[in-house]
């Protein structure tokens, strides 16, 4: 059994499924708002040449059918970004305000974090963590290019995350301030990627499947615990494996005082499984969405949302 086959009975046409994996995945970019608008990027590639069209569910998200992102000038000064459709997805969730305090927990190279910051209006404070130093270099220079200016960078394993380089804010117990929302988009077995990286399968093991879910776990469960009361978690992987999905948001329901809640979807997708294998999950897991490549014409995807309990 491929891995692909391994989730034959979560889809609705295994066939299409298997299909839609193995078609090169369509190039996209996002808008950067903080550099253009919409029309001005729009205008910039109709004057270079470059066709493009808009995704009918965002209208900053743009698919090039004969381009590469990093081909015009536009990407080179910074108005537009390389990032794969579906992950334009959490960032949206989350829904960072403008003056937030928040932190993205597995941040590098940065493509979410820098679409955290235009939504942010570069504004409040944005924390860009993760555990690499190496990836962190490419966080720093597409932050440049973006020219986001209210972030922070930090270099910590995101289950040991400390408030305390970020100093301290007084809050009413006279404790640390706590972030208002939190990304977890973490490190996973990748599957999803597949249309990206055909070769994503020649190192899969269901041993790694196991062991990068525990990461999982302890990061989610630190996201969870460094959220003022009410605040927002958001918890995505490019993976289809419930060890890495759902069975971390029900580890963490379990260990934590937070909920999972239902938010609005642009894409097609369908909800979370409570079964899989031997297991069962909290029936609330259902909130979660799963998008499979065939869905959208993207690649995989897992996203769902957390309110911690106030």
């Amino acid at each position: 059994m491929t891995p692909l086959e391994r989730y034959d009975s979560l889809v609705d046409d295994p066939e299409a499924f298997r299909r839609a994996c193995e078609r090169p995945l369509p190039s996209v970019v996002r808008v950067n708002t903080i550099k253009a608008t919409t029309d001005r990027v729009a205008d910039a590639l109709d004057t270079e040449g470059v066709d493009y069209e808009p995704t009918d569910w965002h209208p900053g998200v743009f698919r090039l059918p004969n381009d590469s992102p990093g081909r015009n000038w536009p990407h080179a000064h910074g108005w537009i970004h390389g990032q794969e459709e579906v992950s334009n997805l959490p960032a949206l969730v989350l829904d960072p305000q403008p003056g937030d305090r928040v932190w993205d927990a597995c941040a590098a190279p940065g493509s979410k974090t820098t679409q955290l910051a235009a939504l942010m209006d570069d504004s409040g404070l944005l924390v860009g963590n993760d555990n690499n130093l190496g990836r962190l270099s490419a966080l720093r220079h597409n932050a440049e290019r973006l020219g986001v200016t209210n972030l922070v960078v930090t270099n910590q394993d995101a289950r040991n995350f400390s408030l305390k380089p970020l100093g301290e804010r007084a809050t009413d117990d006279g404790g640390i301030d706590a972030f208002d929302r939190v990304l977890v988009d973490a490190p996973c077995s990748c599957e999803g990627t597949i249309r990206k990286n055909p070769d994503a399968f020649d190192t899969w093991s269901l041993d790694h499947v196991h062991s990068v879910a525990g990461v999982q776990k302890g990061i989610l469960r630190r996201a969870i615990q460094a959220t003022r009361p009410g605040g927002t978690v958001v918890y995505s992987t490019c993976t289809f494996a419930p060890e890495e999905n759902e069975a971390v948001l029900d580890h963490v329901l379990d260990a934590e005082d937070c909920r999972l809640v239902d938010f609005d979807a642009p894409l097609d997708g369908v909800p979370g499984v409570t079964e899989w294998q031997d297991e069962t999950y909290d029936p609330s897991v259902e909130k979660a969405l799963r998008i499979y490549p065939h869905h959208n014409d993207t690649g995989g995807f897992f996203c769902a949302k957390l309110e911690v309990a106030e």
